[in-house]
């Protein structure tokens, strides 16, 4: 019996509180942060750096390979006349060259990846503190991040308010 008048307690307090929470306007919005980051003047600049300093690293790679394959090539020519010493010696140059190919391949790929981070970063958080302001200045309960890799499934657009206006005016984009 008491645990009945419990749950009738609890029910009521909830179905009260509960149509005081319905009873609210709530304020959802959605952006595609994919799109505005690619809006911002910093994104251009960023990409241009991160395109050079891969040209960089390929232009490099290719450097390496030509001097492997001239060795190379040299070794297959000469082959034939040089004393089993050169030979191994020879060998053991263009494995080394391979092994430093292969290295600086994994290296190049870390370093462009840390590259992208330090030149995307800062403008991620820009974005990010852009949004985070908006939907307190604006009493957002939500803000959703729509578009491509979004696991967002649906939203009812009219229901929902697109803050790219807002925020492309906050981070200064027309």
């Amino acid at each position: 019996m008491k645990r009945l008048a419990v749950i009738t307690v609890v029910i009521i307090i909830l179905g009260s509180f509960g149509q005081d929470i319905f009873a609210q306007n709530l304020k959802f919005g959605h952006i595609s942060s994919d799109e505005l980051i690619q809006a911002m003047p910093e994104f251009d600049t960023a990409s241009k750096e991160l395109e050079k300093f891969r040209q960089d690293l390929i232009n490099a790679l290719e450097l390496m390979q030509v001097e492997l394959n001239n060795k190379s090539e040299a070794y297959t020519r000469d082959s034939k006349n040089l004393t089993e010493i050169v030979r191994q010696t020879k060998e053991q140059e263009l494995m080394d060259i391979n092994n430093r190919i292969q290295e600086f391949q994994t290296n190049a790929q870390q370093k462009l990846q840390e590259k992208q981070a330090q030149l995307f970063q800062p403008i991620m958080a820009k974005v990010d503190k852009a949004i985070k302001d908006i939907g307190k200045e604006n009493g957002f309960v939500y803000i959703f991040t729509i578009g491509q890799g979004s696991t967002l499934v649906y939203f009812d657009e009219t229901k929902s308010t697109n803050i790219m206006p807002l925020a492309k005016t906050k981070l200064g984009i027309k």
